[in-house]
């Protein structure tokens, strides 16, 4: 419908601009994908390649092809293949794994307490995973198996997620004042918790537990990788089945009710399976903050609000983000290797800042 003159001013009718603006979103959205797909690729191709021994991309792909029985006429030395296959390749899928599981974890959490400032580190769900595999290892049970440290570390974070979210509930829903302060002071407790059970610790489970400080993927090992990708990919690939009930519940918990979204269902099958993938994500690299808060709030703002796209959209942004923070962290200042949760924190608290005005500034403040 064309628009309407009055007044010597033109209005167009409210469908039309509607229409008009989601059509923008939308055409974004479908083009994001695919977009952060051939970044992905691009991120774990470079990130494979790059270190103190050089691989090349079609190298990188005569050693995988040669790994199924395929020859190809690229050369490579077993010095390369033997690099690649043992120490960059479940290095990068881990790192992969670890990226995806924590952003998309953080835009369900967005999603489920309706604020953009939410993440999994800053409402307990990290540290309390660290204390569950911390305590793990003091414990002694990590000998039981590869799997008793991301359960332990899930319980952990399960834990703390519940107490979060039981102490900020309030009126039927989650503050977002009291959601950050409850997560700070869990963060503190957790912390100090662990910091007594480091006091308690022999020197080798002291070796065992000091990277949980800062976040690291320099223990990446094939037996890590292939312990934790289960639960990270199970819960990764169920999180997008509740994307239209987390556009509901954007619109209030009430209306959200209405429509036929059983909220309290939602919410703790959403806070189960981001403390599933954040505790395995937790067991095996430390504390990493700020990928799941920086990722979607960034997709976010490229391509609207639509939970369906963003969760997956949210799991390869932050694959590849990851990606290229730990090639950076390993080769900024080689041949020392700076922890991955300081870059993460470096790129990530500034930007914490910067979303925590603009979205008082968007409210008119927090009272």
């Amino acid at each position: 419908m064309a628009a309407v003159n009055v007044g010597g001013r033109a209005f167009e009718p409210t469908r039309a601009r509607w229409s008009r603006v989601w059509g923008g979103v939308g055409s974004r959205a479908a083009l994001l994908l695919p977009t952060l797909t051939l970044l992905l690729v691009a991120a774990a191709l470079f990130s494979v390649g790059r270190g103190a021994v050089a691989i090349s991309p079609a190298q990188v792909l005569a050693i995988l092809l040669g790994k199924v029985g395929i020859a190809t006429d690229t050369a490579y030395t077993a010095q390369q293949a033997a690099v690649l296959w043992n120490i960059r390749l479940p290095r990068v899928l881990l790192g992969m794994l670890v990226g995806g599981g924590l952003a998309i974890s953080g835009a369900a959490l967005q999603g489920i307490f309706r604020n953009p400032l939410t993440d999994p580190g800053l409402i307990g769900v990290s540290s309390g995973a660290a204390l569950g595999a911390v305590g793990a290892i003091i414990l002694g049970i990590t000998a039981f198996g590869a799997f008793v440290m991301p359960l332990a570390a899930f319980i952990g974070g399960l834990l703390a997620t519940l107490l979060v979210y039981g102490l900020a509930r309030h009126g039927g829903r989650a503050e977002v004042v009291t959601l950050l302060l409850t997560g700070i002071a869990v963060n503190a407790i957790c912390g100090a918790a662990v910091g007594f059970l480091i006091f308690l610790a022999s020197d080798a489970q002291l070796r065992s537990i000091v990277f949980w400080s800062f976040g690291s993927l320099g223990g990446a090992t094939w037996s890590a990788t292939l312990a934790v990708a289960p639960l990270i990919i199970v819960g990764t690939m169920l999180l997008p089945r509740w994307g239209r009930a987390l556009n509901l519940l954007s619109l209030g918990e009430r209306e959200a009710r209405h429509l036929g979204v059983e909220t309290e269902r939602v919410r703790l099958a959403l806070i189960v399976l981001t403390a599933l993938i954040t505790g395995a994500a937790v067991a095996v690299c430390g504390t990493i903050g700020f990928v799941g808060l920086v990722v979607p709030h960034l997709l976010r703002l490229i391509a609207g609000p639509d939970h369906r796209t963003l969760l997956p959209a949210s799991a390869i942004g932050g694959a590849a983000l990851l990606t290229l923070a730990d090639l950076f962290a390993r080769t900024v200042a080689a041949p020392v290797e700076i922890p991955l949760g300081v870059i993460t924190a470096l790129a990530g608290g500034p930007f914490f800042l910067w979303l925590l005005c603009r979205t008082r500034r968007a409210h008119g403040g927090w009272g």
